[in-house]
């Protein structure tokens, strides 16, 4: 539903978008806005959306340790201040760059990278993983043949 109001309001909008920008951002920020619209109508309605029922229609994980760990994920995120999960799933699950994140939420680069930075630390802390994670360096692990 949010995708197909999305590109309904593109179209009516169609006028609005300027070639030569990324139309993708233009999107986004479409679907961004409307999506912030829902939740807000949604908690003066104070109805309830089951993030357990959603989540496993969108993904099918037949290894209970997996299905333990995304809910882990979902519940951790749905702990996040919103601007912090909103920078996490548009340059995270998204796969968005800075930048383009910057302008689907009308925010500076800087302002997107300071909140990424801080909602994975609290992402980390929340599911209790270490603040950092050691990486050994590759040329040292492994030995060179002679």
């Amino acid at each position: 539903d949010l995708v197909q109001e999305t590109l309904l309001r593109a179209i009516y909008k169609s006028h609005l978008w300027q070639t030569g920008t990324d139309i993708r951002a233009w999107l986004f920020t479409i679907m961004h806005n409307h999506y912030v619209n829902l939740v807000r109508r949604a908690m003066r309605d104070e109805t309830a959306v089951d993030i357990d029922q959603i989540s496993s229609s969108l993904v099918a994980v037949t290894d209970p340790t997996s299905s333990t760990k995304l809910r882990e994920l979902e519940h951790a995120l749905g702990r996040l201040p919103e601007e912090q999960r909103e920078v996490i799933l548009l340059v995270g699950l998204e796969g968005m760059s800075y930048e383009t994140a910057a302008e689907v939420l009308s925010v500076p680069v800087g302002t997107v990278r300071s909140r990424l930075s801080r909602g994975r630390d609290a992402l980390r802390r929340l599911m209790g993983l270490p603040a950092k994670i050691e990486r050994t360096d590759p040329r040292e692990s492994v030995p060179l043949a002679a």
